[in-house]
């Protein structure tokens, strides 16, 4: 089992993020402002240079106006597809 920070599915995550944040117009500066972080700290997850966590995904969603849910379903649901799930 590969790193999770090298697999398809954290790289799509980081993707939809990064999209999310470029659709919404929010500059790395804005974003990372608001949290309260140096602007090195997104681009360091957008580069997959730091590994985001489950609690930083939440905040930086949130920080976007965005439901963390709605991210979070579509990466699941990817996940469960590439297992051959349902």
């Amino acid at each position: 089992m590969k790193k999770s920070i090298y697999s398809n599915n954290y790289i799509y995550l980081i993707y939809r993020l990064n999209s999310e944040r470029k659709r919404l117009k929010i500059s790395q500066i804005s974003l990372a402002t608001s949290l309260g972080k140096p602007q090195s700290f997104i681009s360091k997850i957008e580069t997959r240079e730091r590994k985001l966590d489950i609690i930083e995904f939440i905040e930086i969603s949130l920080a976007m106006g965005i439901n963390p849910k709605e991210i979070f379903n579509d990466v699941v649901d990817k996940y469960i597809k590439e297992k051959g799930g349902n």
